[in-house]
């Protein structure tokens, strides 16, 4: 039944057909014939007591910041918050925690006279107001909400989702936001992952110049409980640790002496300073009932056998590397859980079956993998959550909307939409039935140094699933997710997402792959290389420079780089009307405008690359030009043309950074910089050893361009300009003594960047 719901109806839900949209859809909707005319003036009668202050508190900040309304001391539409247990009763859900599922029930009535909120608990309470907030909606100078009621409770109780500052911080009046806006949508734990982004007491090495301290910490933490929100500290371990490991103080906790990605399990002193530093966050995190311990990738456990790390034998004592995994996991584990606190983890490979009865019964795992291991995990007392992304591996937007392969150069046998898919993987996984459920995670991870604020279609839509699963559809989620994020004044913002994905899916595919000059990797998710294997990055052919007489054959450049500058003309095209849409929602929408600023400049530096490969097709052709005209010995024209080219490079460069230096500055109107020294403290730069993670490769922000800047552009722009000179010097014309510096940020591409 969820299958067809979820894959097959395309009706439009009771609300939508009135033209109301709430995300996620609550469980029960008994709409009468009639909508109801709200305020102008409102008041708020709390008989829910000093259990409802939260509901109270939400409700009036929303109807300021959204309606312009504030409560009057009596009179206008009622609204009544009642708080009394057992006054809801929710119905069927896969989440067994009847009572955890209680506390989040809710009931709401509209009538002419007035609006009802009735909860068991504060937190239902909380997201009665999330969703009267969301249906009411202007319409000829009125709020008008539909008559009726609506009966609603989650199917899991929870619905978490991981927030990804390994590679930046944001300022905490942003984490906050952030926070808030994910209550707004029911979402119920956010998952924080900080690495050296937190000022840890217990490893102060690996703390970065911008950090987190205890008492910002606690402030967030705080603030999200006031908003049902679970601030949820995340570290890895023993895989994923670079950050930890890069610094010499700790490298003798490495698995292997040379590799940073992960620590000996069999450590004691590995196993201390792990639990130390998440006793640091655990501090700074009062109230907190959760915490990741994400297992995540741990590719070579039980593989070590040197004096530094001697897991192997260890792990044949254990019985397996899987039982050794579960040895460290309940180590670092069993602690935390000691101090009342869920450990969640990620239960997967190299654990096999036979290996879960070794792990302790009190934690839960992050995710489902199969009918293998669903039902071991469940006799063996450990509940699951289901798991999808919002983002993966995508450059600079996720994969909202697919781009058909006829207008890719590299066809993909097989591509996913990351809504649609993500809300298919939680309405309808298998393991409704097999697993004992207790929640969803919605991960989005930096690992590509995107802009978190391109994740919150994916966090909210995907995350409805949990709550309602597969009703409506996915794609009445996002239509709702657009109404409800952006407010009155959004105009296509389903065409805004699907360019926004078909240009971003398009600047990665316009290059090619290359031999790159960075570390190689010790090893992937199959071996550890003999010897270590080079990493790939993309890069581009050139256009042959000419000799010193000018000639040049272009003809095979020109083929291969066809169907390239064709689809390029094509995406550029659609960028005019991205951008367009983009700058006339900004001028319109009611809320988060600095969204649509951060979608501004990903639509910029989409542009730039297309404006760039369009360029590279003149340059050609004027190299052509500058061919013909010296066979047809017109050598003033042929030096033309090739100042013309020389112009074209330096637009090239001069574009590449007014577009950089504006996404730096949209991006850290949120973010802290990326820089190698600040407060004291300097960053270590030294790449993971396992994992390429994009914005590793720059302590700045230039990994958004550094394709560009690792290219030979400005050795070939001076092999164009030497056989310019010596043509201009054989036929006594001047010669361009200027010098382009590629690798120059600043303004003037002429001069040297200035040192970090």
């Amino acid at each position: 039944m969820l299958l067809a719901s979820a894959c097959g109806a395309q009706s439009l839900s009771t609300l939508a057909a009135r033209g109301y949209h709430v995300l996620p859809l609550p469980q029960q909707i008994q709409l009468d014939p009639s909508d109801v005319r709200f305020g102008p003036s409102f008041s708020i009668q709390n008989e829910a007591g000093s259990g409802g202050s939260g509901a109270v508190a939400s409700l009036q900040e929303h109807m300021a910041e959204r309606f312009g309304l504030k409560p009057a001391p009596s009179g206008g539409t009622a609204i009544r918050l009642e708080l009394r247990s057992g006054s809801v009763a929710a119905g069927r859900t896969e989440d067994s925690d009847t009572a955890a599922i209680a506390e989040q029930a809710y009931s709401l009535q509209t009538s002419p006279t007035g609006v009802v909120l009735r909860a068991n608990a504060p937190a239902g309470l909380f997201y009665a107001v999330q969703t009267l907030v969301q249906l009411l909606q202007w319409r000829n100078g009125s709020l008008w909400l539909p008559s009726g009621r609506i009966t609603d409770w989650p199917d899991l109780n929870r619905r978490h989702i991981y927030w990804d500052d390994a590679h930046h911080l944001e300022r905490l009046s942003e984490l906050k936001r952030a926070v808030r806006q994910a209550a707004f949508f029911k979402i119920n734990g956010f998952a924080l992952k900080l690495e050296g982004h937190f000022q840890f007491a217990s490893a102060p090495a690996v703390v970065e110049p911008y950090a987190m301290t205890p008492a910002e910490y606690q402030e967030l933490t705080d603030y999200a409980l006031r908003h049902e929100v679970q601030l949820i500290p995340f570290l890895d371990g023993p895989a994923h640790l670079a950050f930890l490991l890069k610094h010499p103080e700790y490298a003798a906790f490495r698995s292997f002496p040379d590799s940073n990605y992960e620590i000996c399990a069999v450590n004691p002193g590995a196993v201390k300073l792990l639990s130390g530093m998440f006793q640091d966050l655990i501090n700074a995190n009062r109230g907190g009932r959760y915490v990741y311990l994400s297992t995540d990738e741990p590719y070579y456990i039980g593989l070590a056998d040197s004096p530094q790390c001697q897991e192997k034998a260890a792990a044949a004592k254990a019985g397996s590397v899987g039982k050794l995994l579960a040895d460290f996991i309940g180590r670092v584990a069993d602690p935390i859980h000691a101090q009342g606190r869920t450990v969640i983890f990620w239960g997967e490979y190299p654990l096999k079956p036979e290996d879960i009865g070794s792990l302790p019964s009190h934690l839960v795992n992050g995710e489902v993998y199969g009918p293998r291991y669903d039902p071991v995990f469940r006799q063996r007392g450990i509940r699951q959550m289901l798991y999808t992304s919002t983002q993966g591996e995508e450059r600079l937007f996720p994969n909202y909307f697919t781009l058909p392969n006829a207008r890719l150069l590299h066809p993909a046998a097989q591509q996913s939409e990351r809504v649609s898919e993500g809300f298919r993987e939680i309405s309808t996984q298998p393991a409704r039935g097999q697993a004992q459920l207790v929640g969803s995670n919605v991960a989005g991870w930096a690992d590509a140094g995107l802009h978190p604020e391109t994740f919150w279609l994916g966090y909210a839509a995907i995350s409805a699933a949990a709550w309602h699963p597969g009703t409506p559809t996915a794609q009445e989620s996002m239509t709702a997710f657009y109404r409800n994020f952006y407010g009155d004044g959004g105009r296509n913002m389903s065409r805004v997402y699907q360019l926004l994905s078909q240009q971003a899916r398009f600047y990665a595919d316009s290059w090619e792959w290359g031999p790159s000059t960075r570390k190689p990797l010790f090893g992937d998710s199959d071996e550890i290389f003999h010897p270590r294997q080079p990493v790939k990055d993309q890069t581009l052919n050139l256009p042959p420079a000419p000799a010193a007489n000018l000639d040049i054959d272009l003809a095979d450049w020109n083929k291969a780089h066809a169907r390239r500058l064709e689809l390029a003309a094509g995406f550029l095209s659609e960028n005019d009307e991205l951008l367009a849409l983009l700058h006339e929602n900004a001028a319109t929408v009611a809320f988060n405008r600095y969204n649509l600023e951060v979608s501004i400049s990903v639509a910029s530096l989409c542009r730039e690359n297309l404006e760039m490969l369009a360029d590279l097709g003149r340059i050609s052709s004027q190299l052509e030009s500058a061919r013909d005209a010296a066979r047809s010995q017109k050598a003033r024209e042929a030096v033309e043309a090739l100042d013309r080219v020389l112009r074209l490079a330096r637009g090239i460069q001069q574009r590449r950074n007014t577009t950089l230096r504006d996404a730096v500055a949209t991006w850290q109107k949120s973010w802290y910089s990326r820089t190698a020294a600040a407060n004291g403290r300097t960053y270590l730069h030294e790449l993971d050893d396992v994992k390429d993670h994009v914005p590793d490769r720059t302590v700045d922000m230039r990994y958004l361009i550094q394709r560009e800047l690792d290219l030979p552009f400005g050795a070939w722009v001076e092999s164009i300009r030497t056989a310019r000179n010596a043509y201009a010097t054989a036929h006594s014309l001047p010669v361009d003594s200027s010098v382009f510096d590629w690798a120059a940020l600043n303004s003037d591409p002429g001069q040297k960047a200035k040192p970090e």
